[in-house]
């Protein structure tokens, strides 16, 4: 997120972010937002009693900030279904590897690093895909190798996947913002 908000500020992304919603009342994301001036919900069952309201207040929020292009990084939860059919291949997640390899519920962060070094890959990488109502399915947006080095540690993995994160998600923006998104035929809209 922090990427994507310096890309907008130093004119590399020609579009605006529009709101923040994290599921973690704690997350350093709300921080950031609210610091760089874009509203901030802290939006979780917690919040809003079940998962359908959640869905509800989800919706809602993002259609009170006019959103038509919903970035997840980060968010662990399932995105419920009138949120998903609102915005039907408009909700990218990033994956810190190959998809479909190390994908599914439960793989996440750490735990994908930790498979792909258990597993002795030489590569690993990040995918870039539209969500739906699985973890980790849809068609590939876009992805980018990782190589895994031989003295790699997670934490080490971690630190060069999240980078390759990073510059992976401005540059699917910067194509979605050009009105083409690479390997798809989803047609973006500006806010």
């Amino acid at each position: 997120m922090a990427a994507i908000i310096a890309a907008i500020r130093n004119g590399r992304l020609d579009e605006s972010a529009q709101v923040l919603i994290s599921n973690n009342g704690r997350s350093c994301a709300l921080d950031i937002a609210r610091a760089a001036g874009i509203p901030a919900y802290h939006l979780s069952e917690k919040t809003a009693g079940t998962a359908e309201q959640l869905d509800e207040a989800m919706l809602d929020t993002m259609t009170r900030h006019a959103v038509t292009l919903v970035i997840c990084s980060g968010h662990m939860k399932k995105i419920g279904p009138r949120t998903l059919a609102a915005f039907e291949a408009r909700i990218l997640n990033v994956h810190p590897a190959l998809l479909p390899a190390y994908g599914g519920q439960g793989m996440y962060g750490a735990r994908v690093h930790a498979a792909v070094l258990a597993a002795g890959e030489a590569t690993t990488g990040v995918t870039i895909h539209p969500v739906d109502g699985e973890y980790d399915q849809g068609p590939m947006i876009a992805q980018a190798r990782v190589p895994v080095l031989a003295n790699d540690t997670i934490d080490s993995l971690a630190g060069r996947v999240l980078e390759r994160e990073k510059a992976l998600y401005v540059e699917v923006l910067q194509h979605i913002a050009g009105r083409q998104v690479p390997g798809t035929n989803l047609a973006a809209r500006s806010p």
